[in-house]
């Protein structure tokens, strides 16, 4: 009833929803809290039961009107998490973070792929793109948590480069299964449009970011007011967002580097705070739609090869976590516990799984883009726990934070 009352309401319709969203969203974390649960998992399981399966309290139309909320908060995000790619740190350990995302990402992979053909034999292009897919992990949950949190040190920092990098290595696998998969359909020509675009444009919007850093460190003075200093970064990462939009890609990469050569020409945290306190409302509506399009429906009629995908990937992920960082020296907390903190799938995943979905035979793009679109919100629910587990046994943080206000969205009022 309600969801139909504010279809009919035009601009009204769309603002009060937003409301609720923001307001579910706050409500929920109050439980969550309770319950010692990051705040992320609250904001998602406020989306289901605000959602379409559950209550219906927001009109469809609205929700899919509201798609490009996930490119402007991953961009966000993004630009947050390039602060940590300063020279010095990637200088000290950036051999070990590359080693250890390969590993990572491709074990994961490998293991969703065999798993696929070994034990439903199902064919192996789908296998293929569902196993390159499964490479990502989005880094969004993972750094909320991180900040909520306020956790700090080696094993952080670890964290986020890696998670950074992880999605450049998934579109390189997923690149590469599309031409095997495009080799073994006889009745298609093989493409390279359709492998290399992707490639491409991400390597332009790459130089794109770094030209845009430096014309923001060029803008941003220490003559420049907070405020301007706030408007002139958030009209950057959003001029970026728009050019990756229009070309289809994703504006992880590219934020990442904005953020990533900024910092490292102007060496200016305080445009990274700004930019964190402005950003709550953005994520908060992020994951409570990540939370409303789950499909309750498809996710029972992926079965048991969803059910397997979700498993594998998680015990993929954790086992080339370990083997990467045996394999390159590192801290035992980080072969220990790093694997926890990769869970979460989003963003990526989905935009390379509709991309899949136009590859294969209709039946098995629909499956590929059931098991992706169901898992991702699954996943986005267990990812933020099993975060904060990895961060409190590695001892990144001491204690829980304090109950205090703050404008940030880690605040607890």
């Amino acid at each position: 009833m309600i969801a139909e009352f504010l279809d009919t309401q035009g601009n009204a319709g769309i603002i009060i929803s937003i409301s609720i969203i923001l307001l579910a969203g706050f409500l929920c974390t109050r439980i969550s809290k309770k319950l010692h649960f990051p705040n992320v998992s609250g904001y998602i399981i406020s989306g289901i039961f605000i959602g379409p399966c559950v209550l219906h309290l927001i009109p469809s139309d609205i929700i899919q009107g509201m798609d490009f909320m996930t490119d402007i908060a991953l961009a966000f995000i993004a630009f947050g998490v390039g602060k940590y790619f300063k020279k010095e740190t990637l200088m000290k350990q950036g051999g070990k973070v590359m080693i250890i995302t390969i590993f990572e990402a491709l074990t994961a992979g490998l293991c969703i792929t065999l798993s696929m053909v070994l034990l439903f034999h199902l064919p192996w292009s789908f296998s293929l793109l569902l196993g390159a897919i499964g490479c990502a992990t989005a880094p969004a949950s993972t750094i909320m948590t991180i900040r909520q949190y306020h956790a700090k040190g080696n094993f952080v920092d670890t964290i986020l480069q890696v998670t950074a990098l992880d999605d450049a290595v998934a579109l390189i696998a997923f690149s590469i299964c599309t031409a095997l998969v495009e080799f073994m359909h006889a009745d298609q020509t093989l493409q390279l449009s359709i492998i290399l675009l992707p490639v491409v444009w991400n390597i332009l919007a790459v130089f794109i970011g770094i030209s845009f850093a430096y014309i923001l460190n060029h803008i941003i003075t220490e003559h420049r007011s907070d405020n301007h200093r706030l408007v002139i970064t958030i009209a950057m990462i959003l001029l970026l967002t728009g050019v990756c939009s229009c070309f289809n890609i994703s504006p992880l990469l590219s934020c990442m580097v904005l953020g990533g050569v900024y910092i490292n020409l102007s060496g200016n945290k305080d445009v990274f705070r700004q930019v964190n306190n402005f950003t709550p409302p953005i994520t908060l509506t992020f994951f409570v739609l990540s939370g409303m399009r789950l499909d309750l429906h498809a996710l029972v009629s992926c079965g048991l090869i969803g059910i397997v995908y979700f498993f594998i990937r998680i015990m993929g992920k954790a086992s080339g976590a370990w083997a990467g960082a045996k394999l390159s020296h590192a801290s035992t907390n980080v072969q220990l516990y790093l694997g926890l903190a990769l869970i979460p799938q989003a963003g990526v995943s989905i935009g390379l799984a509709i991309l899949g979905q136009r590859i294969l035979p209709t039946y098995e793009g629909t499956m590929l883009s059931l098991i992706i679109l169901s898992s991702a919100v699954l996943y986005e629910m267990i990812g933020p726990a099993c975060a904060k587990l990895s961060l409190k046994l590695s001892g990144s943080i001491q204690s829980e934070p304090q109950h205090k206000p703050s404008h940030a969205i880690t605040a607890h009022s």
